[in-house]
């Protein structure tokens, strides 16, 4: 069970960390998948906000899938998804529009949580 759970957390690290690196280089990756726009100089932003969300996610789970022992890491990738989701969450209370693509993002999001600290627990557990 450890060994899977580190492969599903590693082939998770692996996907945002392509995601992460692709918006770096290219923003348009983002405001694409994200739907928003960023006129003129914010784009900067959206490469680095966006960059550093998935790229930390993406270490934090590829370096607990190499060592189990590090399993708590994966509270960080746990807690910026989870604040993510209660964000589009209150959103959504407040009147924002939803749409397939915000659907979407919350199941991703929702998911991710779930694994993290499901695999963060158990991990965690055999390194004691």
């Amino acid at each position: 069970m450890n060994l899977v759970l580190r492969i599903l957390v590693g082939l998770w690290g692996i996907g945002m960390g392509l995601l992460a690196v692709q918006g770096i280089l290219d923003p348009k990756v983002f405001t694409t998948q994200f739907g928003i726009e960023a006129p003129g100089a914010s784009i900067n932003s959206v490469r680095s906000d966006f960059g550093a969300f998935f790229f930390v996610s993406a270490a934090c789970a590829l370096w607990a899938a190499a060592q189990p022992e590090k399993a708590r890491l994966l509270y960080v990738p746990a807690a910026l998804y989870g604040t993510a989701l209660v964000g589009r969450l209150i959103g959504l209370g407040l009147g924002d529009p939803a749409s397939p693509a915000n659907n979407q993002a919350m199941i991703i999001e929702g998911v991710s949580v779930l694994l993290m600290v499901f695999a963060a627990r158990r991990l965690g557990a055999g390194a004691r």
